[in-house]
């Protein structure tokens, strides 16, 4: 498929998205923007999470990683699942009886101010860089698909690509994003569909066929229950991706300003348990993809691209998609769906970051309408700005498969937040509010060196998702030391 093949169906995509702003951003006030007014009906929000949680990253990392780890990322997905039931019956019900916009301010009325901006601080940081990984790898995708054959640098690729979602996003926020996600999602799932009939119809199999074909189970195994010590076995990836979710999704302002626009505190949590579910479905689709491109790639000799000189795996599927002469069918449609997944993501990214700033760092809430308006729009401007920064940054530093990164940062820049909240359930202590972001840091470096040791000098142990959990551990024991008595 032709670059300007590609920009056409960008733009047409782009069009959908500013009609739904256009209606949705009709008040541009600070309450449709933060809150939607409280009026989304449960079942759109619980669909439009799922393009949300899956993301670019998803869409491409998660096939492209099948190669070199099989369907192990599926024993992550379960423990997905149990988090979201701890989020739905023991955070929603707190967030709602407090009526929160932002989910932090819990802090400030449980510890007091300074824990109130350090979790809030540790948003901040988890978000954009979360946010940023994500959109770097489309921008990667259509740097070396599209833009580089006309020689725009990867610079302006990043830069027009957050502007366009500035641009929608800038009046409706929370509400337009609620409508936006479903559209999203709604293309992220046909596109994974169509792409496996595509490519099973292309190695001569029915679907039934891929599934009792033997090349599949060289890629098929999901439990590793065989050595403790490595990083993907069963009850450590499992527990690892429990942790996950709670702190991704229900310490998360990002995800939780989605369901803080629910009607009520019951359909919050059908949306909840609803989007587990489907998610669940949709990842294993994913895997089941990323097995059919290693299968096609094997088949018919299709080589690893190539990024700065080292095969990178997340390039696979747009590789097959857009470049082995399969159509314009799976080239359009991977188009769609790599889009949809990178702008539900980043788009609702923006908007929490924003809401995160003006509520709990600005703490805006004493000023004028008007006031308070102005600051919400220039707010929005700058965390456009710091996610185009950031984004530019990974093209120089990221050198690891971007699912495996993403989940090691959340290791470090939750863990804190996964303390904080615990702490504050759990017990009824009060603290010492004005050291809280001294054991927050201090536990954050601890753990990043626990993370840097090599497993020979642990008996062969590979640290892995369990870091997140251990920091919130290591966090609520540092809370316990400047308790007051």
């Amino acid at each position: 498929m032709k670059g300007q093949h590609i920009l056409l169906i960008a733009l047409i995509y782009f069009l959908f998205l500013l009609f739904i702003a256009k209606i949705t951003g009709k008040n541009d006030n600070n309450n449709d923007f933060f809150k939607a007014n409280r009026k989304s009906p449960w079942y759109v929000v619980a669909f439009g999470m799922i393009g949300a949680s899956l993301s670019g990253v998803t869409f491409i990392s998660v096939p492209g990683w099948v190669g070199s780890s099989e369907f192990s990322y599926f024993q992550v997905c379960l423990g997905y699942v149990a988090g979201y039931i701890f989020v739905a019956f023991l955070l929603l019900p707190i967030y709602y009886k407090l009526n929160l916009t932002s989910i932090y301010e819990y802090l400030y009325g449980r510890f007091g101010k300074v824990s109130h901006k350090t979790g809030a601080f540790f948003f901040l940081i988890s978000r954009v860089l979360g946010a940023a990984f994500r959109m770097y790898l489309m921008a990667i995708v259509l740097q070396q698909f599209v833009f580089e054959q006309w020689e725009i640098p990867f610079e302006a690729t990043v830069i027009i690509s957050i502007l366009l979602i500035w641009i929608y996003t800038s009046k409706g926020g929370i509400k337009t994003i609620v409508w936006t996600d479903t559209l999203q999602t709604l293309f992220m799932i046909c596109a994974v569909i169509l792409s496996i009939n595509i490519v099973t119809d292309e190695l001569g199999w029915s679907f039934n066929e891929f599934l009792n074909s033997n090349e599949l189970e060289r890629y098929s195994d999901i439990f590793k229950t065989e050595n403790f010590l490595d990083k993907d076995y069963f009850l450590k990836s499992f527990f690892g991706g429990m942790f996950i979710t709670i702190s991704m999704t229900g310490l998360d302002q990002d995800m939780m300003q989605k369901n803080l626009t629910c009607r009520s505190l019951k359909d919050a949590q059908k949306n909840m348990l609803f989007f587990s579910i489907i998610l669940t479905i949709v990842t294993f689709l994913f895997l089941l993809l990323g097995a059919l491109l290693f299968i096609y790639t094997e088949r018919y000799g299709i080589k690893i691209p190539l990024m700065d000189g080292k095969p990178k795996t997340d390039l696979l599927f747009p590789e097959i998609a857009i470049n082995s002469g399969l159509g314009p069918l799976l080239a359009g449609t991977f188009i769609l769906g790599l889009i949809a997944a990178a702008y539900s993501s980043a788009d609702s990214a923006l908007t929490s970051l924003t809401t995160s700033f003006c509520v709990d760092i600005l703490d805006f809430k004493n000023y004028s309408t008007d006031r308070k308006k102005s600051i919400r729009k220039l707010t929005h401007i700058g965390m456009s700005l710091v996610l185009v920064i950031v984004v530019i940054s990974f093209k120089y530093f990221a050198n690891k498969n971007v699912i495996d990164s993403l989940l090691t940062v959340a290791g470090y820049t939750y863990g804190p937040l996964l303390g904080l909240f615990s702490f504050g359930i759990f017990t009824n202590y009060k603290i010492k509010d004005n050291l809280v972001w001294i054991v927050s840091l201090a536990s954050v470096l601890l753990v990043y060196s626990i993370g840097q040791i090599p497993p020979k000098f642990i008996g062969g142990y590979v640290l892995g998702y369990e870091l997140l959990p251990l920091n919130g551990f290591i966090t609520f024991l540092g809370l316990i030391l400047i308790r007051r008595y």
